[in-house]
């Protein structure tokens, strides 16, 4: 017997903030056909405490198996660029079947802690000697596949990446698995067009201004379908701004938005690096900033000028990026907490219409990362995708405490999950913190990565 497609929500966070006693009803699709603020319980399963599932805008999830392996100090200083000479060794050992099991294991960790979509940019396109694939969407494939055994919602972001600097400066041997020029990523959009669904969307990512040209980006742009989600990695790090700025004579954010139309459809992922003049321009063009407070502090990248991008009417999302952390409370936390070390202050995720940080934080990840997904999420309202959490109002740090406190506490008390279930495309993936087949993806991920340890070089 199918379980019954209605929930009764004593709380439920909506776009407009919380109600009571909200009737949740969703179809065989995984659509919301309902959403009834004041109803009237009449025996349908019930939850406390309902929210929506965050949105991942960034993802690498290949990344996940290097989790811990580096965090020794080199002979040198360390730095983001001595981080990618190690992550491009560990990648040259994969296969597509380990690139399947280890997002996999990712998106399971993920969904128990709240994320119920993800942007996946994905740049591992190639087999090990730097071959295309008999299938060119083979490794993308992999991914939406465990996507699919998950219950992940996924935007696809086959990339863009051609060169090793600005300039055209040919790719190293290391980055030969990653070569794509825009007939390639073309011809992967097009492959991937099948598994496009309500749970499945298709975009482009450039890598950067550093690995694919303005041609190409453009020539990508001409052909690409209007209402796909384009992303981007820029000014993440001060040396690339440097880089841009000699070959260009302008900083990455002011370049990109000269030579391309840039709107609403774009993610601009870190944006680290930004001058007061960028801040305002990139608000005005409605562009999604992504950021990824525990991997851009893991990789000693800086702090994104948040207050001033808020200020100026800036829409924001959170990814997860090299998976240090799987969780959008950590996200969230360090984003607000970045900026209190920053500015010396406290609650600067705020707004004149919205003082509680944590509905702040919450609200706003949602809306940009939505956005930057191009697919109906972040919102529970008719139409969208049945995608939502329930938090565990059993929990010390949730008792007794009324609806406008409970993203405050969810955010920032504690480390507990404080996700007990989860719903994706209407269908529950995670029951009393333990996702449908938690066991058997973490087995084959041990397995996965007993192999690549072996073959570590």
């Amino acid at each position: 017997m199918s379980e019954p497609r209605v929930l009764f929500a004593r709380h439920a966070l909506l776009a407009h903030g919380w109600e009571a006693n909200v009737l949740i009803e969703w179809g065989a699709g995984g659509t919301l056909l309902t959403v009834a603020p004041g109803a009237v319980h009449a025996g349908e399963p019930m939850a406390d405490l309902v929210l929506p599932g965050m949105v991942n805008l960034h993802s690498h999830a290949f990344q996940r198996a290097l989790g811990g392996l580096t965090e020794t100090a080199g002979e040198g200083p360390d730095s983001f660029w001595t981080w990618r000479q190690l992550m491009y060794r560990f990648a040259r050992q994969m296969t597509p079947e380990h690139i399947e099991a280890i997002a996999a294991q990712l998106f399971s960790e993920c969904l128990r802690h709240g994320y119920t979509s993800v942007c996946e940019f994905h740049y591992v396109q190639r087999d090990q000697d730097g071959v295309m694939y008999a299938r060119p969407a083979e490794t993308a494939e992999r991914v939406v596949a465990a996507a699919q055994l998950t219950g992940m919602g996924v935007t696809m972001l086959p990339v863009l990446y051609s060169y090793a600097g600005f300039g055209e400066k040919p790719l190293a041997p290391e980055q030969q698995r990653f070569r794509t020029n825009a007939a390639d990523v073309l011809r992967i959009v097009d492959s991937l067009e099948p598994l496009r669904s309500g749970q499945v969307e298709v975009g482009v990512a450039p890598h950067s201004l550093r690995a694919a040209s303005l041609g190409q980006i453009r020539e990508v742009l001409a052909v690409l379908p209007a209402d796909r989600p384009l992303h981007i990695h820029i000014a993440e790090q001060q040396g690339e701004v440097e880089q841009c700025l000699a070959f260009s004579g302008q900083r990455p954010v002011r370049y990109l938005m000269d030579q391309v139309a840039l709107d609403a459809r774009w993610c601009l992922v870190h944006a680290t690096h930004l001058d007061d003049g960028e801040v305002a321009a990139l608000a005005a063009r409605s562009a999604v900033a992504g950021l990824c407070p525990t991997t851009e502090a893991n990789l000693g990248d800086g702090l994104f000028p948040l207050a001033p991008f808020l200020a100026a009417g800036g829409r924001i999302g959170i990814g997860s990026d090299s998976h240090v952390s799987q969780s959008p409370v950590e996200e969230l936390r360090w984003l607000e907490y970045g900026q209190r070390l920053l500015h010396q202050k406290r609650n600067v995720a705020a707004s004149p219409t919205q003082r509680r940080v944590g509905d702040f934080l919450w609200q706003s990840a949602l809306h940009g990362g939505a956005q930057a997904s191009g697919r109906p999420v972040g919102v529970l309202a008719t139409g969208k995708r049945a995608d939502l959490l329930v938090l565990d109002s059993d929990h010390p740090n949730l008792a007794g405490i009324g609806a406008e406190d409970v993203l405050g506490s969810f955010i920032f008390c504690g480390n507990d999950n404080l996700v007990r279930d989860v719903m994706v495309g209407g269908r529950w993936v995670v029951r009393n913190r333990e996702h449908i087949a938690q066991g058997a993806i973490a087995q084959r991920y041990k397995q996965t990565i007993a192999e690549l340890r072996r073959l570590r070089p």
